[in-house]
């Protein structure tokens, strides 16, 4: 099913007014190589198989004699041949202290059953995101894909691409290695302690449900997940568990802590380069969306569902797996107007959700 496959949006790209944001580096790190981003960070890349995004970040941080994985990448045969000539290269010998996942979603996280047993380690992430990933896997709390079908059907999402939504299926137990059973929490605000340094974990919420980024203050770095990207913008979706919910509002508020961190902020994000930058890049994303916002508002000076808006929101032409997405974020937005006042909700005589200005 297509919320259950990985977040990435399918915004436009970036137009010529964006603030490039300061790239550290000019050429990716090749696949199965790690290379020392920030003292006793090392970077490293995993191929991922959608046209839309053909990569995931991962990092590891030294402790010395053992060493941290931060995110797993996506779950199949060469990402796995990849892990092991990490263990077989430059980290032969060393044991892995933790394996910490910023998040649920399947590309951060796939391969953390079989990380977790093959190097006998704790998986570490919030509570927030552990039982989501059980939740979609096992399709229970309204993960199951009917569910989330039968939203964008009242919605206003036509049957024809509902039916090809359905042949996907719930990917999210294809691409994820069967979860491990037991975890050591990750709280908002609390420091971690890796190796000799220390790392502030700061909660994210609107992309998904309790998402932990990393930053150290010593190093002047932040490992942002899928908090803050150079180039695409950061999914953000209202799901089936929480179908009147407010992600945009969660979202805003949590890039509000974000922006609060120093201007020199190493970010080194899951998808792209890394760079510096932080504030103006996410003045740059709050104002792209807030245009969104207000041409959507005009949009429903005339009652408009999900799906009337999305070629406001996107503007091109998007298949089964696409649209899935799109109605997520068409749904984020409309429900953060809505929260704030400025439109109405209401239930037509045939059962059809369409949102008005008020």
């Amino acid at each position: 099913m297509a919320m259950t496959t990985p977040q990435f949006p399918a915004a436009e790209a970036r137009p010529a007014s964006d603030p490039s944001p300061r790239y550290v580096v000019s050429e990716p790190v090749a696949p199965g190589v790690t290379q020392e981003i920030a003292p006793g960070v090392h970077w490293l890349r995993m191929p991922l198989p959608f046209a839309g995004l053909d990569h995931i970040n991962l990092w590891l941080l030294d402790e010395g004699d053992q060493f941290a994985i931060v995110d797993t990448g996506f779950r199949n045969d060469e990402t796995a041949a990849l892990w092991e000539r990490i263990f077989e290269g430059s980290f032969a010998g060393r044991k892995v202290s933790r394996l910490i996942c910023t998040h649920y979603h399947n590309d951060h996280c796939g391969l953390a059953g079989w990380l977790a047993d093959k190097l006998k380690v704790e998986l570490w992430m919030s509570q927030g995101e552990f039982y989501a990933a059980h939740s979609v896997y096992s399709e229970v709390a309204s993960h199951e894909p009917t569910r989330l079908l039968e939203m964008y059907r009242e919605n206003g999402l036509a049957k024809k691409v509902l039916d090809q939504m359905l042949l996907l299926r719930n990917s999210y137990r294809v691409n994820v290695r069967q979860f491990p059973d037991s975890f050591r929490r990750l709280l908002g605000d609390e420091q971690v302690v890796i190796g000799k340094r220390r790392w502030n974990i700061i909660p994210g919420y609107g992309h998904s449900p309790e998402h932990s980024a990393l930053h150290c203050e010593e190093l002047g770095v932040l490992i942002a997940g899928d908090m803050v990207l150079p180039r695409i913008t950061t999914n953000v979706s209202v799901q089936a568990t929480e179908p009147n919910g407010n992600p945009m509002g969660l979202w805003f508020r949590s890039i509000e802590r974000h922006a609060k961190l120093p201007e020199d902020t190493l970010v080194l994000p899951s998808h792209g380069l890394p760079f510096r930058g932080l504030r103006p890049r996410l003045a740059f994303i709050r104002n792209q969306h807030e245009e969104r916002l207000a041409e959507l508002l005009k949009d429903c000076a005339t009652p408009k569902t999900a799906a009337d808006i999305l070629p406001t929101l996107f503007h091109r032409e998007l298949d089964a797996h696409q649209s899935g997405i799109a109605m997520g974020e068409a749904l984020a937005h409309l429900h953060y107007l809505m929260h704030e006042g400025k439109l109405k909700r209401e239930v037509g005589k045939d059962g059809i959700i369409r949102f008005q200005a008020i």
